[in-house]
Parts: structure tokens; sequence; C-alpha cells
């Protein structure tokens, strides 16, 4: 088991790494990735089985970041990890980089290229339904927005995972209250979303979204009930370790400059 400090540093790592592939290619979503960087640390470095050695391990547990305009965040994890070397990392965004703007399976380690959202759950559904109907144990874990939850496709997903009793499937939701262009409450308001999962059958817990201990027992229990798929609501914060960017929607889609970059940097040394 990793240790909190270990993981800690871990997500600090890949804050620095997704700050400085947004300014090189002067890309967007930097919020969104900073937002996950505790979540895919934890996962990662903690509640996943994977082998950075042997990305296609076949008893691996597998990840989908269905919210996949975060990728910077996944792809600095997996450089940390080891499943792709750091200098990989400055490709991020050009032409003809396997480091697409938005997740790409092309990358070791990455198992579906996302973007259009609503499609990471229901595939990830089908991962582990094949799981169990091949008596394997592998875990699949699925990282969603929660301005996404507005796509229906989410919503078969958890009825079909429910009926089928899929408790090798963990579901995340990032739950930073914000998307695109404004709130989520008054874009489409999720609320209840606890009652609403347990609702569609689904074990459900909270948590703090920046909290790496409580997330590590969490995610590297699951499933918290036997014939339950798990659900997980990571109550976080959009821009998290960059003050001037914390719950601030205009960092969706806005690159750092170079002094802005600077500032972001220092506040995450010294966090």
């Amino acid at each position: 088991m990793t240790s909190t400090a270990e993981l800690k540093a871990l997500a600090a790592t890949v804050r620095r790494h997704a700050l400085t592939m947004v300014h090189n290619a002067k890309a967007s979503h930097i919020g969104s990735a900073l937002s996950i960087a505790d979540i895919v640390s934890v996962l990662y470095g903690s509640a996943m089985k994977v082998d950075p050695q042997a990305p296609a391990w076949s008893a691996r547990d597998r990840f989908i970041l269905s919210k996949g305009h975060a990728c910077v965040a996944v792809y600095a994890v997996l450089a940390a990890r080891g499943f792709i070397s750091e200098e990989t990392l400055s490709t991020y965004g050009r032409d003809h980089s396997d480091l697409m703007n938005h997740i790409s399976h092309k990358v070791p380690g990455v198992e579906f290229s996302t973007g259009s959202l609503g499609h990471g759950l229901p595939f990830g559904t089908g991962k582990a339904l094949a799981a169990k109907r091949s008596k394997q144990d592998w875990r699949t874990f699925v990282l969603l927005s929660d301005g996404e939850l507005g796509e229906g496709s989410n919503w078969e997903a958890m009825m079909f995972a429910a009926h089928h009793q899929l408790d090798n499937l963990v579901a995340i939701v990032d739950y930073n209250k914000l998307q695109s262009l404004t709130t989520v409450d008054k874009t489409l308001r999720v609320e209840p979303l606890a009652d609403k999962a347990r609702a569609f059958g689904w074990a459900v817990r909270e948590v703090d979204g920046h909290d790496h201990a409580s997330m590590s027992e969490l995610l590297g229990g699951a499933p918290w009930e036997a014939g339950k798929p798990s659900f997980l609501i990571a109550h976080t914060t959009k821009g998290k370790g960059v003050s001037f960017m914390e719950n601030s929607v205009d960092w969706h889609y806005k690159s750092p400059s170079a002094d802005q970059l600077a500032q972001a940097l220092e506040e995450i040394r010294h966090a």
C-alpha cells in the first residue's frame, strides 16, 4: 500500500506535468485535470492492480476516463508510474503525437479513447460484464464528470450494471459542480445524486475527492456490497491546487500564460 505522503507527492507531480503540458500546447481543460489529479493518483498509486512494465497484462484492473478532456492528468500519472516516459509528455497536443487532446488508447495504459461524453460508463459496464462471464477477478473503474451525468447513456448503463450484479464495476463522479460554461445546477441539476444512484441499485459512498487516505481505503476496498456495483461521489474543487484557478469556470477553456504557469507551479511546490 502506497503511503498517504507518497500519494500526495504523486498528485503534486501530476499537477505540475498537467499544467506544463497545457501551457506548452496552448490547450484547454486544465481546471478539469487539476480536479481529478488526486483521484487518478490514488487509482494508479494505490487502489488498482496494474503493471507499468506490462500495460496489457490480462489480470490488470481496467480504468476508463469518461471525461476524456481531462486527459493530461492521466498522461501525467502514467508517466510518473512508468507506463510512458516523462519526455513523451512534451509531445502532448502536437501533430502526429499519440498524446492527443482527448485521451487516446494509443497510449500504453489507456484502455479506451473518449471525448464525446457519456460513453465511458457504458463501455466500462461491458468490460465488467466480460470479466464476470469469463470468471476473471479484475475490476473496472470509470471516472465521470458531474456534467456528463446529463447523458442518458449513463443511466442506461447504471440500470444494466445493477441488473447484472456487476460488483466488479466502480464508477467515480468528479463532483466539482462546474461544467463548461457555468455550474452544473444551472445547466441540468443532478441532485439528489446519491439517492438516485441508490435507487438504481448501486452501493453509494461520498468522499472528499482530495483526501488520499479516504479514497485509497474506499477504492481499494470495492466492492462495498456483494452483488452491487459501486458508486463513489468524489466532492472536488475544479482547478484544485492553484489559487486563481480554483472554482473558476474560466479554466475549463483557458490556457495559462508563462507568468501564470510560473505562479501555479510555485503554489504547488509549496503546498
